[in-house]
């Protein structure tokens, strides 16, 4: 089995790895592309990058393993060997579930010390590229805007001689709010040796240049300009082009770069922050005064200061303090209002600025501990993915890339969606953290479980015929029979039996249409509807009477046997189990109404398959006795 799992679970792992680099590279490939970056520079991102992605690869690789070693194993009926030899899955699934638990221990191991580090060197790397500047390359005929504070315009370039022709720039990189335009015949443009400035030499142009207003000063009013006419003019322009990594430690900082102990350390220290902030703004409520009487009053005993409560003010009786206020002088009501409302306003502003600062430290409290957990939801999805491909294999019992890929990616899709979902809601904080990150574990787990179980007890989950029939007894579909000619005949037919068993299921079939002879009302249906019983002792009959004939050797007997209808056990035949039940869903009278059209047309279709039995019930008579004719039939079928 190991030989048999490995190579396909190495093959799936960088085929899934691949994939998701290819997601990160379309994601990023804006801040990569144009940077004139080094190879070294972008294999060291991608090689962080990958093992970054191992979380995302590392669960969909063991499902679709899974899934291709045990679907091979079914489709090649080698599955059915081992068992027919005694050995079950459980113990064909024992290696792998070995292999698979120190898969699991080596990721926890990978997502507490070797993905924080990666996880760092990549998010540096990353920044720093972003802050590069883009390679120069000044296009004809379009404003170029890639160098700050400057924009330059080139109507033609001639690269065999490297100039610049028709060469207009535009200096908006001081701080005066118009800018200075140079306009050249043509020009030059090189980098300095550093990589830190662009010189540029241009040929025959003039500089304009305007300085504001002259003020009336020296006897200059009005605005100012400058002009200057030039042969040949230099420019140094400061512009960065090299690459300059970002220190480590600002990365190192975050919740990524952090294992399990530092997780915990981090969330302690910020938890203590928000508390100490809650208890100052609690105590500084309690500290405010009321209507001008102060909560608490401090008292100095041999120069130390000590804060003792102030007893409550009680009153002989009830203050109106509305009667007050009206009493005092309008000037008066009005400052008071004014007081109470600027005292309110600064107090809710204050209060919002300190919620502002404790929801941001929450927030932080959140995303380490959705870091922290997340150190175990990895090692769990490997576990519940073996436990879901394996057997999912071996009852799909199809190997190769086609099914298992279509099966894996499904899966995956809905894990990643609901995963998703979990941590948004964890991290928004509206769920708890446990409730949104163990959320994907808590919903495939039962899954696994049911598939691990009905594997190894060969349950037909995936059986169509199954579903099929499972819905006809819902729906009330029709169900035909087929039966075939069988080349061993234990039991032979005997006429005198077969007829006897023939009469037996006519005299049934009648005597369950004279227990039924009409239809039944609104109320009758609700209440007693059919027997399920006797229509359940009735196709049992019907089963057995064709079991019996299908052993006979007359391809007409076969043939006519294949004309008893399947007798249904459908829901909709008794609705209710007792009459009190009945009796209160037909007082539900708009909403049982359809439900009872829908039982009015499956006990129709009942009576008709009843009556169709008899009808086979006599023809099948007139073939033992010899006196089945294709007329006959015509006739019965004309005269029903």
């Amino acid at each position: 089995m190991l030989s048999r799992f490995l190579p396909r679970f190495l093959m799936t792992f960088c085929i899934c790895l691949f994939i998701v680099m290819m997601q990160f590279l379309w994601r990023y490939i804006d801040e990569l592309v144009g940077k004139g970056l080094s190879i070294d520079v972008v294999a060291e991102l991608f090689f962080y990058a990958a093992l970054s992605m191992v979380p995302l690869a590392l669960p969909l690789s063991i499902l679709l393993a899974a899934l291709m070693t045990f679907g091979d194993l079914g489709e090649h009926i080698e599955l059915t060997a081992l068992k027919s030899s005694g050995i079950s899955l459980t113990t064909i699934m024992k290696p792998l579930a070995i292999l698979m638990a120190i898969v699991a221990v080596g990721a926890f191991f990978f997502q507490n010390n070797v993905l924080p580090k990666s996880q760092v060197k990549m998010w540096t790397l990353l920044f720093s590229m972003r802050q590069t500047s883009p390679t120069l390359d000044i296009p004809e005929g379009t404003v170029y805007s890639q160098i700050p504070g400057y924009n330059i315009y080139v109507k033609r370039k001639d690269k065999e001689r490297d100039m610049l022709y028709n060469v207009l720039i535009y200096d908006v990189s001081h701080a005066s709010m118009f800018p200075r335009i140079v306009a050249a015949d043509s020009g030059r443009l090189s980098m300095t040796e550093d990589k830190r400035s662009l010189f540029l030499k241009l040929y025959k142009g003039a500089w304009y240049e305007q300085m504001g207003s002259g003020g009336g000063v020296n006897g200059m009013s009005g605005d100012l300009y400058r002009r200057e006419t030039f042969h040949d003019k230099e420019i140094l322009i400061p512009y960065d082009a090299n690459f300059s990594r970002m220190d480590d430690e600002t990365m190192r900082s975050q919740y990524v770069g952090k294992d399990i102990a530092e997780l915990r350390q981090t969330i302690d220290s910020v938890r203590l922050k928000v508390d100490s902030a809650a208890m100052l703004v609690v105590n500084k409520l309690r500290s405010q005064s009321l209507c001008g009487v102060p909560s608490q009053r401090t008292l100095y005993k041999d120069g130390k200061p000590t804060i003792i409560p102030v007893n409550e003010v009680k009153l002989d009786k009830p203050v109106d303090i509305n009667k007050a206020i009206k009493e005092l002088p309008s000037h008066d009501q009005e400052q008071i209002i004014n007081q109470a409302l600027m005292r309110t306003m600064s107090a809710i502003q204050d209060l919002q600025f300190q919620g502002y600062t404790i929801s941001d430290d929450n927030f932080i409290i959140r995303r380490h501990q959705i870091e922290l957990m997340k150190k175990f939801t990895l090692s769990l999805a490997c576990l519940i993915f073996f436990f879901i491909g394996a057997p999912l294999g071996a009852i799909i019992r199809k190997g190769g890339l086609g099914m298992p890929i279509v099966v894996s990616v499904m899966l995956f899709i809905v894990y990643y969606v609901i995963d998703n979902t979990g941590y948004k809601l964890a991290r928004d904080g509206r769920w708890e953290v446990w409730q949104g990150i163990w959320l994907s574990s808590a919903i495939l787990l039962p899954l696994g479980v049911f598939l691990t179980h009905k594997a190894v007890n060969d349950s037909a989950v995936f059986n169509p015929d199954a579903w099929v029939n499972f819905l006809r007894r819902f729906t009330g579909l029709h169900q035909t029979r087929k039966l075939e000619a069988k080349e061993v005949i234990i039991n032979e037919v005997q006429p005198d039996e077969a007829i006897a068993q023939v009469q037996a299921l006519k005299a049934s079939c009648q005597q369950f249409l004279d227990t039924y002879p009409s239809k039944q009302g609104y109320l009758d249906y609700w209440q007693r509807g059919y027997d399920k019983n006797a229509i359940k002792a009735l196709s049992q009959q019907v089963d057995n009477v064709v079991d019996y004939l299908s052993n006979s050797r007359d391809q007409m007997v076969l043939n006519k046997a294949m004309d008893y209808p399947v007798i249904r056990q459908l829901l909709t035949y008794q609705p209710a189990s007792n009459k009190t039940v009945g009796t209160v869903l037909a007082a539900l009278f708009p909403i049982g109404l359809p439900a009872w059209l829908v039982g009015m047309r499956h006990q129709k279709n009942l009576k008709r398959d009843v009556q169709l039995t008899i009808k086979t019930c006599d023809q099948m008579v007139a073939i033992f006795n010899g006196e089945y004719s294709r007329e006959m039939e015509y006739s019965d079928t004309t005269n029903s």
